[in-house]
């Protein structure tokens, strides 16, 4: 978390480039930036300035409600203030609110009102006596401009309110009707398409086209553009005429005005809920952009009893989605090696909510994707998700980059981080490779140790037989050995009915193994038997470890800045993502089983060669007995156990610290009696 010196700094940035991006929005009508990556920015802002409301500003853009337009339009005040709605963005959120408004009206019944929420150009149409008379936008919440002559030239306004039996009252008087201006879907992409094909620029989404159409001054220029009204509220001097929100939509079809036919009335937090989720998954195939919900109180004389808090009224939140785009600032670029030996690189950024999951890393691609982007450690960068799926980093906001930011040396970066390893880049191609190696070979390895003793100790699985299944093709990844059958096996020289069904029966045993052992098998750099089992038995699932930062990694005992990055870059690798998704589908699911027993909390290291058992042998009944085996003399440890030519300096060391020495006739009797 950053010192107040330190959000100081953060804080004037953020005011200046929001203002900055607030005034191309409203003012020139030609923004820079998505709405998501201004909420985004504007959330981080909010945060600080709640951390330390010392910091808060006059000149802050939380502080407003919106920009004063200018322009040629008159500027004309409300009936009433168009207000804003406080956000809710989860379950737990709109509980809360439930909670409040329940509380505010004890002893009441009350219904709830919910409807999508449009993204587009909030205004108000005033009809007297029945017939259009202004159009005013939403503005700064209290005056906007008056833009009649531009709404009339869209084609599903009407001039003049339909004459429907039992609503004849809003044909008398002064009616209002609020909505949004918005360019559906289908309009927009064949208006972008017409523009291609005429070399000219296209639009950047339907939004900010609806918003910059409808102030031209032109209005033969607006008439040429598929605009589209979408009413939301219905407004009398009398407030008894709409007596609940639902009545307000139904008076809106009766007198001829769209609105959204998804709106629905619900008896039950639960029931809002299931109207909140329900839309999360199919908002997508809605005609117009949306973000998210409005859910009021239904019932109108109960919204006006519970009065305005601010600029927000009580009895009313827009649930917004998860964004599809967010900010956050680059903490680091670590590169993970893929099953081919290909060098990825993977900034590691701040956790942010991304299409309704958290993400903190996103992959790099390679070293020419780092100098396109000009991404740097430190700079604040726009995340997105590609497909929903994958977060990949979109920009730089270069305006917030600080002095201090670090270049990313590629090459200096793969000797830093693999010193072992040499790295090569093949003319023609843009991904560094492990130099010296193949995709098979390096499959073969890794498949080798996944199947080995300390990790999933597959039988039969030895190094001939993955040497001979990856050779028949039957072998891409290490979850494909869960798909293969006896009838595949066969075909295979080696392989006789007896042998091929020993080999897949022995995969098969493996289908549910010890996390500990699932994860050692995964070949992470650094992450040994004794580091897996320490991550683990702390974060306990699997889901856990992938969304884990590198500081919460560092909190785990023995694990350093150089193991931490490394888990992360693999956890990120798009390979490995697909891999442990792969596993999933074909049934594979490990399990945690905490180890509890005499020698818990006890920690051995074994110096010297044991004559009755290996070090793994001896390494495996400690751990099943609930004790820890380290490699090296810490403070921590508890034993030493020495057998033939133990080393002088683990011994010392032991001593120095006051750690027991025993030997291998001591080790076996704690480890085979049942109590000490």
């Amino acid at each position: 978390m950053m010192n107040q010196i330190q959000s100081k700094k953060r804080a004037n940035e953020l005011r200046e480039l929001l203002n900055s991006y607030s005034y191309e929005y409203h003012v020139l009508d030609n923004p820079t930036v998505s709405d998501a990556v201004y909420d985004s920015l504007f959330a981080e802002l909010k945060k600080i300035e709640s951390d330390y409301p010392e910091l808060i500003s006059p000149d802050s853009p939380t502080q407003r409600v919106g920009n004063q337009l200018v322009g040629g339009f008159k500027k004309i005040q409300h009936s009433s203030r168009m207000l804003s709605l406080n956000d809710v963005f989860d379950r737990s959120d709109v509980e809360a609110w439930v909670k409040r408004t329940d509380k505010l009206l004890p002893g009441n019944m009350h219904e709830f009102f919910a409807d999508i929420k449009m993204d587009g150009l909030a205004c108000a149409l005033i009809y007297q006596d029945g017939l259009l008379s202004q159009a005013v936008t939403r503005g700064d919440s209290f005056i906007g401009e008056d833009v009649t002559e531009n709404v009339r030239t869209i084609k599903n306004v009407p001039l003049r309110l339909r004459k429907v039996s039992g609503f004849e009252q809003f044909l008398s008087g002064r009616t209002e009707i609020r909505g949004e201006i918005v360019m559906l879907k289908r309009d927009f992409e064949k208006l972008n398409a017409k523009r291609e094909k005429l070399g000219e620029p296209i639009f950047a989404n339907p939004r900010n086209l609806a918003a910059g159409t409808i102030r031209q001054l032109d209005p033969s220029l607006v008439a040429q553009r598929p605009l589209h009204f979408r009413a939301y509220d219905l407004l009398r001097d009398d407030p008894t005429e709409i007596p609940t929100n639902m009545f307000a939509y139904e008076a809106l079809s009766q007198l001829g005005v769209t609105r959204n036919m998804q709106a629905g009335v619900f008896d039950s937090f639960n029931s809002v809920m299931k109207f909140v989720d329900e839309w999360g998954e199919k908002r997508f195939e809605l005609p117009f952009n949306t973000d998210g919900l409005v859910i009021k109180v239904n019932n109108r004389a109960q919204f006006e009893q519970l009065g305005i808090v601010g600029k927000q009224p009580r009895a009313a939140v827009a649930f917004k989605y998860a964004p599809e785009q967010a900010t956050s600032i680059v903490k680091d670029i670590v590169i993970s090696i893929g099953r081919t030996g290909a060098a990825t690189p993977v900034a590691v950024f701040d956790p942010v909510a991304i299409a309704g999951t958290t993400v903190q890393h996103a992959s790099l691609h390679n070293a020419d994707e780092i100098s396109r982007l000009d991404i740097r450690i430190g700079d604040t960068v726009v995340i997105f998700k590609a497909g929903d799926i994958i977060p990949q980093v979109e920009s730089v906001v270069r305006k917030l980059r600080p002095k201090n930011a670090r270049k990313f040396d590629f090459e200096k970066e793969l000797k830093i981080q693999y010193p072992e390893l040499e790295f090569e880049r093949s003319e023609g191609e843009v991904v560094y490779r492990v130099k010296g190696t193949s995709g098979d070979l390096l499959l073969k390895l890794a498949l080798e140790h996944f199947a080995s003793k300390s990790a999933l100790d597959i039988d039969t699985l030895g190094e001939k037989n993955v040497i001979a299944l990856v050779d028949a093709g039957l072998v891409y990844d290490l979850a494909d050995i869960y798909k293969i059958t006896s009838e595949q096996v066969l075909r295979i020289d080696r392989f006789a009915e007896i042998s091929a069904k020993k080999l897949v029966d022995a995969i098969k045993v493996k289908k549910n193994p010890s996390l500990e052992r699932f994860v050692y098998g995964f070949g992470i750099r650094h992450v040994g038997v004794q580091t897996a089992i320490d991550l683990v038995n702390k974060f306990e699932t699997l889901k856990s470890l992938q969304q884990l930062s590198i500081e919460e990694l560092e909190s785990v005992d023995g694990v350093g800045k150089v193991v931490a990055e490394s888990i992360v870059a693999w956890f990120a690798d798009p390979d490995n993502e697909a891999l442990l998704e792969k596993f999933e589908s074909l049934g594979v699911k490990p399990f945690f089983e905490r180890k509890t027993g005499r020698l818990t909390g006890e920690s051995f290291v074994i110096t010297g060669t044991l004559r009755s058992m290996s070090r793994d042998i001896a390494a495996e009944k400690i751990r099943l007995l609930g004790g820890t085996f380290q490699t090296t003399v810490a403070k921590d440890t508890t034993f030493l156990v020495f057998g033939e030519k133990p080393g002088a300096s683990k011994v010392k060391k032991a001593k120095e610290y006051g750690i027991k020495l025993i030997d291998e006739n001591q080790f076996k009797e704690l480890i085979k009696n049942e109590t000490r």
